[in-house]
């Protein structure tokens, strides 16, 4: 029997953001456990240059650079964006007192939700639906009978290639948020 895509695409997306509350969860423990819940204040600012210096995918896909190869880049900025995210909510932790790093964070997770979007489902979901459509009509299958098998697959496949439209302004949302959040921090700190 053939699985499903929802089973085999989008459950590896739900246990990688799985992983990455899972991992914030056991390094925010360890700290406290250690002794060391100060680490966890200052994970914020290397959290955010990962997090910055994963938009080099973005901008060789957008031309304003030249260096690098799209593919490289693109799994760089998975890698750098996932371990941004976890020093992040490490230093959130549950030690938010303010409305503004709250909606930063509820932003960042919701970012980090779209572009785990594109990057488990939307790519592999292509290739998923095409194979399919040609292990159909290779065992005989008719286009409308092929249709019919694959409606499910098709429906989700449709949803998920709308993620651009939302991950764009909400990775716009998320800087605005953030860098309001550090602007604060700098203005607020004690600094005697």
């Amino acid at each position: 029997m053939e699985r499903s895509l929802i089973s085999k695409k989008v459950m590896p997306f739900l246990l990688s953001f799985i992983a990455l509350i899972a991992a914030t969860a056991i390094v925010d423990a360890f700290l406290h456990l250690s002794g060391l819940t100060w680490i966890g204040r200052w994970l914020g600012i290397p959290g955010v240059l990962l997090i910055l210096l994963s938009f080099l995918y973005s901008m060789r896909k957008r031309k304003k650079i030249s260096f690098g190869k799209p593919k490289t880049l693109l799994k760089l900025h998975e890698i750098l964006t996932w371990t941004g995210a976890l020093l992040v909510l490490v230093h959130a932790g549950i030690h938010v007192y303010t409305i503004l790093p709250w909606l930063a964070l509820t932003a960042m997770m919701v970012n980090i939700i779209s572009g785990m979007t594109g990057q488990y489902l939307l790519d592999r979901s292509r290739r998923y639906v095409a194979e399919k459509k040609a292990s159909y009509a290779e065992r005989g299958l008719t286009a409308e009978a092929a249709e019919k098998a694959m409606f499910w697959d098709s429906v989700t496949f449709d949803l998920m290639k709308k993620w651009r439209a939302v991950h764009f302004p909400i990775t716009l949302v998320f800087s605005v948020l953030g860098i309001t959040h550090i602007f604060t921090i700098f203005l607020y700190w004690q600094w005697k």
